[in-house]
């Protein structure tokens, strides 16, 4: 199933600044590709777009209009093939391939997502590992070795990392994302709950339980 050929400078999904999909297409896009690994990860091989749909609860002519904006990747009556799609769509993301990520914190936060693979199953890659206490340092972790907050500049690039994951005490944050900027570092992931004076070239993702939650919670209560 090859994509089409229609080009990317007249699809209504990009936006301007080389050719950037728009936000709402981004976010969508993301959605399908969690379904779609998960649904790999238990065993199935192709998945329909009202299945998608089911899921994401996006309509089903919009799942098939993003996609179909990118390529003819479904085939009817058989649906998509799950492999195929999800190295199309982060083609289309441009998230192919490993990135690396140096995460700080190695207390019970960081351990969790050291030894999980919410990162790994979309090409994220943790390849260092930061603490300040000293009683942390050179302690194991997983495969990582903990490694002191002044190797950064190092590690950024020895290891070419390209995104940072705060897991530290909210009082850190930002001597950490200031180390971050300084190594060259562009996209922060924060777990906690410090807002981030960041360079307008630095993108700060901050992820909150409780802010999620209160979001599900209005639609409900709607």
């Amino acid at each position: 199933m090859p994509p089409s050929s229609k080009s990317r400078t007249d699809n209504p999904l990009l936006v301007g600044e080389g050719e950037r999909l728009a936000l709402g297409v981004a976010a969508r896009l993301s959605r399908y590709l969690q379904v779609l690994i998960q649904a790999r990860k238990m065993g199935r091989e192709t998945i329909s777009s009202q299945e998608l749909s089911e899921y994401t609860h996006i309509n089903p002519t919009q799942i098939r209009r993003d996609l179909s904006g990118f390529g003819k990747f479904g085939k009817r009556g058989v649906g998509y093939r799950i492999d195929y799609l999800i190295d199309e769509i982060r083609k289309i993301m441009r998230t192919a391939g490993q990135h690396n990520i140096a995460l700080f914190g190695a207390g019970k936060l960081g351990q969790a997502i050291a030894g999980s693979d919410v990162f790994a199953d979309h090409g994220f890659t943790i390849v260092s590992l930061f603490d300040v206490d000293p009683e942390m340092i050179g302690k194991q972790v997983g495969q990582l070795t903990v490694r002191d907050f002044a190797e950064l500049g190092d590690a950024v690039e020895e290891e070419a990392i390209v995104v940072g994951v705060l897991a530290v005490p909210s009082a850190a944050a930002q001597e950490v994302a200031d180390g971050l900027v300084e190594a060259g570092v562009t996209v922060i992931f924060n777990y906690t709950e410090q807002l981030l004076q960041v360079p307008p070239e630095v993108t700060v993702h901050t992820s909150s339980p409780a802010v999620d939650l209160l979001y599900a919670l209005y639609f409900y209560l709607s």
